[in-house]
């Protein structure tokens, strides 16, 4: 890759968009409220880029998160990212996130169990929130210990998570696929998983009595 520039792109979950410069690709973007502050927050990124067409490795890159994002199999390991402006905890954290296959998730502690550093799940959340390549490193398939989601810093948070777990049909170690009919994580009440589940296929929430106060 050679002049820094960027990207929008359309996806199975909305406008995404990409930045590069020399050394690979600097940034990856999850859908925005408005086009406006996509393409200002994806300049902030790389200062003086320009909207233009990618070059041939960005061009694969879109390529494949495209796949993706609309369910297909799809390698992304072979994208060159570059980290040269990245901590060494937060690189090591987006290389063990790199390794986990699509329909499988990992909790944030064991992670940290990988990276030699156990009871380091908060950083590894924190590193997981900063995350500039989303997709790409998929942070999205690291959750919480004890089927809890976990958070995720796109502007839909945790309902885009779900929404893409859904997508990759993922499964957690010992669990039901997450969309299945029977409510997969567990410490969720099961009508507050319906209604996430509902949200994310589109369907109208359904109503519900209001919980008694005690």
């Amino acid at each position: 890759m050679t002049a820094p520039g960027f990207t929008r792109f359309d996806t199975a979950i909305g406008r995404c968009g990409i930045a590069w410069g020399a050394a690979g690709v600097v940034a990856v973007q999850l859908p925005e409220k408005s086009e406006a502050a996509a393409r200002a927050r994806l300049r902030r990124r790389l200062p003086g880029a320009q909207d233009s067409p990618p070059p041939p490795e960005a061009r694969a890159a879109v390529d494949g998160i495209t796949a993706l994002l609309r369910g297909e199999p799809s390698a992304l390991s072979s994208v060159a990212l570059d980290m040269g402006r990245v901590p060494p905890f937060q690189r090591r954290v987006y290389q063990a996130a790199r390794a986990i296959p699509r329909g499988a998730t990992l909790t944030y502690g064991e992670i940290a169990a990988k990276l030699g550093a156990p009871g380091e799940a908060r950083a590894v959340g924190q590193a997981l929130a900063r995350n500039p390549f989303p997709i790409v490193v998929p942070c999205h398939r690291v959750v919480a210990a004890g089927g809890k989601l976990g958070g995720f810093s796109a502007s839909e948070g945790a309902a885009l998570k779900l929404r893409l777990l859904a997508i990759e049909g993922a499964r957690a170690s010992d669990q039901p696929a997450l969309f299945e009919d029977e409510p997969a994580l567990g410490p969720f009440p099961a009508r507050v998983h319906r209604r996430k589940v509902d949200a994310v296929r589109g369907r109208p929430a359904a109503r519900e009595p209001p919980v008694p106060r005690p």
